[in-house]
């Protein structure tokens, strides 16, 4: 290819994106993973694009929302170029009511969602009744917000992956660098920053999900003490996930996955009986301040960062996708002081 504008390194969901993102603004732009696309947290299964409880707000709380209002239309425009569905669907959320107290808080806040929302997707505390899930509450009742999208993860990167090739932007496992280098690597980055500074930078932390036959493509994704069950659009619904500090295997299934199905399948009466597809276990990357860190490598010039994605990566893709864009072919820099790379050295 001619000599690129861009070198991605990384074809996780932060590198593919901004990659694409690039593209579309007619960068020259190659993709450089020795593992191919979507092999570390990316390759996941669970896809929960959720928003964070509308209350004291913040410049994260913020880029969130504007993140999820573009993913629409990002993900129908990968799909378009590229031919590939990502299994992006918004069709809500709903979170059972235990009690009283979780009542009153659910109640307060829906003015919060009205306010902070701006009239883009809504908050309603609502009976539950004739519920896809079977469920019941201590309450009776259920919060259910139409800002809650899901992708299926693997799916989302294949499509980008093709939306790419379609662009003759192909991932290869090695190429030298060109033009600005953009790090997208993930927990292997994380850790690579670790080594070179006096404290902690990020952290790997692993998740289990699990994958089951069980068909409810119409019903809303649901949050139900910790747990994310998504129903993907191809037939499946996903659980998820475990969060594990310490671990022996990266990519390896336990008893702590074996105990998340069966709350599922106690908490969830029409997941009993569903046979598992799946078994997933993967590596997240976590900054120290947990949000993502973004912008220029200090101290390496024509190096920049995308990192600490953790477990709202494909929720932020398409703004961290703007934002990078922004900062590396136009010299504009919009990202929130507390996402810059420095905030975590």
């Amino acid at each position: 290819m001619a000599t690129a504008d861009i070198t991605v390194r990384g074809a996780g969901i932060f590198g593919l994106s901004i990659a694409w993102t690039c593209v579309q603004r007619g960068a020259r732009v190659q993709v450089v993973d020795p593992n191919g696309p979507a092999a570390g947290a990316s390759g996941g299964i669970v896809g929960a694009l959720a928003p964070h409880v509308p209350e004291n707000w913040n410049p994260k709380k913020q880029f969130q929302l504007e993140s999820l209002l573009m993913a629409k239309a990002f993900w129908a425009e990968v799909a378009k170029v590229g031919g590939h569905a990502p299994g992006y669907v918004r069709s809500g959320r709903v979170q059972p009511v235990a009690d009283a107290r979780a009542l009153e808080l659910a109640k307060g806040r829906r003015a919060g969602a009205a306010a902070l929302w701006d009239g883009h997707a809504s908050w309603t505390v609502r009976p539950i009744e004739n519920s896809p899930w079977g469920l019941h509450s201590g309450t009776g009742f259920e919060v259910f917000d139409t800002l809650s999208a899901h992708v299926h993860p693997r799916q989302a990167c294949t499509a980008l992956v093709a939306a790419l090739a379609a662009h003759s932007v192909a991932v290869v496992a090695e190429a030298p660098d060109q033009g600005i280098i953009l790090h997208a690597t993930g927990v292997a980055g994380l850790e690579a920053l670790n080594a070179s500074h006096t404290r902690m930078v990020g952290a790997g932390i692993k998740g289990q999900a699990v994958l089951l036959d069980h068909a409810a493509p119409n019903a809303p994704q649901l949050f139900v003490d910790g747990l994310h069950i998504i129903p993907h659009a191809d037939g499946t619904t996903a659980i998820g996930s475990t969060t594990e500090r310490d671990f022996d295997t990266a990519t390896g299934t336990d008893a702590q996955l074996d105990a998340i199905l069966d709350q599922a399948r106690d908490l969830v009466p029409v997941l009993r009986d569903a046979p598992v597809r799946a078994r997933w276990a993967g590596v997240r990357p976590r900054s120290r301040s947990r949000a993502p860190m973004l912008g220029p490598w200090p101290d390496r010039p024509g190096h920049m960062i995308a990192n600490g994605g953790f477990k709202i990566g494909f929720g932020m893709a398409p703004k961290v996708a703007e934002v990078m864009a922004d900062l590396m072919l136009d010299g504009h820099n919009a990202i929130p002081p507390g996402f810059e790379v420095a905030a975590s050295l």
